[in-house]
């Protein structure tokens, strides 16, 4: 669904980081298709996981901390979640766009998902976010299946 959306709206090879219950980075290839992709726990599972896993710690509000050094307990958590995964998401995108150098340089990557928002300001991997990306992927399929 989002490799539709991603082709119409932004043509060119592309990775989609879906960032909701799972974080999914999605690579489509100029031509439109789907060439595979990687699934990570999502943030919020992280965090339930460290709350209830890890005694002494509770539940924290997903939001950045004022620092990167906490210095408190929750500031600390804060910290780890939100600059970890933008450690695990820059990683991965890394990783993913060293398979195919020759188009490093032009690979865009579309950000979408309720966590999106809470990740995008403190990276610079993502190109653009788009929240409307899955349903405009689903009305894209739509279309083409009502049309045949």
């Amino acid at each position: 669904v989002n490799a539709a959306a991603v082709h119409h709206l932004y043509p060119g090879p592309a990775i989609v980081l879906d960032m909701g219950t799972a974080t999914k980075f999605e690579i489509v290839t100029s031509s439109g298709e789907f060439h595979g992709g990687v699934i990570a726990p999502g943030l919020r599972i992280i965090a339930d996981a460290l709350a209830s896993r890890a005694a002494q710690l509770g539940h924290v509000e997903l939001a950045a901390p004022p620092h990167p050094i906490g210095r408190n307990t929750i500031h600390a958590i804060q910290s780890g979640l939100m600059h970890g995964y933008v450690g695990l998401i820059e990683g991965i995108l890394q990783k993913v766009s060293a398979e195919h150098p020759e188009h490093a340089q032009s690979i865009q990557v579309i950000g979408t998902g309720g966590l999106i928002s809470l990740i995008a300001p403190y990276t610079t991997v993502i190109d653009r976010t788009d929240d409307a990306l899955t349903l405009t992927g689903l009305r894209i399929i739509a279309d083409r299946v009502g049309a045949s």
